[in-house]
């Protein structure tokens, strides 16, 4: 298990959510099963859209939190960059 920062959407150009995890595969299966209740769960935001890794869970958080500040384009940007056609992401 590795820290990890990611971004969940709805469909492409959809709803965005940002958040991190120490367990990445376990937290996005527990978004698309539904268990997790709140934001994800009420606007069906579960499709994995972009995700890094990082060494620690302190530069997560650090990459989390930098990354919520971003303006939705450059948010979108980042995503097309690696995923232009917004596929949902295997980990």
């Amino acid at each position: 298990m590795e820290p990890a920062v990611y971004i969940l959407a709805s469909k492409r150009n959809g709803t965005l959510y940002v958040d991190v995890t120490s367990n990445l595969p376990q937290r996005i299966a527990q978004h698309k099963a539904g268990i997790v209740d709140g934001f994800t769960k009420k606007y069906g935001v579960h499709r994995l859209v972009w995700y890094e890794c990082l060494p620690t869970m302190l530069e997560a958080i650090a990459a989390e939190k930098k990354l919520k500040k971003w303006r939705r384009a450059w948010k979108i940007a980042l995503i097309e960059k690696e995923n232009p056609y917004w596929n949902d992401l295997e980990v």
